[in-house]
């Protein structure tokens, strides 16, 4: 649904009028939930609690939990991003949702350790969210160290280390590899159907339907795969209709690996929502950001991420996708992206959503995911774009991602390092990260 472009709504605090609001409110919502949700379940499968776990019937949390955490606390993260609390919040039209960046370094923390590793994860989760609210204080100072080159080939390498999990889950997931079903036309039949809707409603449709192409696509193919008797209901029946979220459900330990990646991690998710807020004020209302805009907006990611990690949610950011709904609609109303952030409280606090989230199919998931992390690598790609292609800077690209994806592909090439160092750098995208800016501000820029 579009809304006046005339101007009228540029003031990000004028309200809609309610019969525009609450849809435009719940479009950002219907843009975003199934980014939202899905690293939860990528988490929650490499820690063995995902699809055909039974650790729910063990009394121990399973992913039902995470997705639910993953709606409540994006609600709460966004609200604090659009009200503001002091100088905490952008103020502006923001949508918060649980980020993919931070999963490449979140998969080595719990894999092979199962529920063993959430502990540390959600206690890595919290600190590196306090880490990230800190440099609210000088965003700006180091955004230089950062250039195109950077925040492309990270983008890119976060794009990389995830079309494998696409894949696997479009086959038929971790848990079918090595049985006769996996990469069967049984699997892939409705993972293909979900790519295939999410290309023709994206290209062939305008408004609403384009922006929720990969939600569209999803849903079609759950219809295919509950034909297919691929649909299993009976763990919704089982779910609560209300349940309040429980500190430290998880656990609490000091894993330094998981620390110190999240930390690192923080600062690419901070420029990015430098790069979101300036996008917003430009598309939806054609001015540069303010430094205080930026600032609470930094404070805001951060605090959302602390808050989500103290009750076993994942890490926070604003949403790229919504940036783009926002020059679309002509709406820069903060109190618009408000109003979807109460929907997805209400979610959250509901665990029949959460269940019913979960009986979409493993394979019909991998058809969406393999189009949203294809869309992250491209989205790397656009960034590189703005690079002068010197020698210098192909080279410092050139072995950033080779080690990067090199490490990914080849884990084992580390096995005699220590725990600690074997989890920041099997991630790939932490070596290729810091290699990336080290070579970047040592070695001379010269325009040959």
């Amino acid at each position: 649904m579009s809304a006046t472009t005339d101007g009228e709504y540029k003031d990000p605090d004028v309200t809609p009028p309610l019969g525009q609001a609450i849809p435009l409110g719940l479009q950002h919502i219907l843009a975003m939930f199934v980014s939202n949700v899905t690293p939860a379940i990528i988490v929650a499968g490499a820690a063995g609690i995902g699809f055909g776990s039974d650790q729910g019937a063990l009394g121990f949390p399973d992913m039902t939990y995470m997705i639910q955490m993953s709606m409540l606390f994006a609600g709460i993260a966004t609200l604090i991003q659009t009200m503001g609390i002091g100088p905490i919040g952008g103020r502006l039209p923001i949508v918060q949702g649980t980020s993919f960046a931070f999963v490449p370094v979140m998969i080595p923390a719990v894999l092979g350790l199962g529920t063993a590793g959430l502990p540390g994860l959600m206690t890595g989760v919290v600190l590196g969210g306090c880490f990230h609210f800190c440099l609210g204080f000088f965003i700006g100072k180091i955004r230089f160290a950062l250039p195109p080159l950077i925040t492309g080939l990270i983008v890119l390498v976060i794009g990389l280390a995830l079309v494998k999990v696409g894949i696997q889950y479009a086959a038929g997931g971790v848990p079918n590899i090595g049985k006769p079903v996996f990469g069967s036309m049984a699997m892939w039949g409705p993972a293909l159907v979900v790519i295939v809707v999410t290309m023709g409603i994206k290209f062939f449709t305008k408004g609403f339907m384009s922006v929720a192409a990969v939600l569209i696509g999803i849903i079609v193919g759950y219809l295919v795969a509950a034909a297919m008797g691929q649909v299993n209901f009976a763990n919704v029946g089982k779910a609560s209709l209300f349940e309040l979220p429980m500190p430290f459900k998880w656990g609490f330990e000091l894993n330094w690996a998981i620390i110190l990646g999240m930390c690192l991690m923080a600062i690419v998710s901070a420029i990015e929502t430098v790069g979101d807020v300036s996008g917003i004020t430009k598309g939806g209302a054609g001015r540069e950001a303010t430094d205080k805009e930026i600032t609470g907006a930094t404070f805001a990611d951060g605090l959302g991420t602390a808050i989500a990690g103290i009750f076993g949610g994942l890490p926070n950011t604003s949403f790229s996708q919504n940036v783009g709904l926002v020059a679309m609609t002509g709406v820069m109303s903060r109190h618009v992206v408000s109003i979807g952030a109460v929907f997805l409280i209400i979610a959250g606090l509901v665990p029949m959503v959460g269940a019913v989230i979960r009986t979409v199919p493993i394979n019909v998931l991998g058809g969406g995911v393999i189009v949203m992390f294809g869309m992250v690598a491209a989205s790397g790609v656009n960034m590189l774009s703005d690079v002068n292609w010197n020698r210098r800077n192909m080279m410092i690209f050139a072995l950033s991602l080779s080690i990067g994806l090199g490490l990914q592909l080849v884990p084992e090439a580390l096995q005699h390092l220590g725990k600690t160092a074997s989890i920041l750098m099997t991630s790939g995208l932490l070596p290729a990260a810091v290699i990336a800016v080290v070579l970047n501000l040592i070695i001379p820029d010269t325009d040959d």
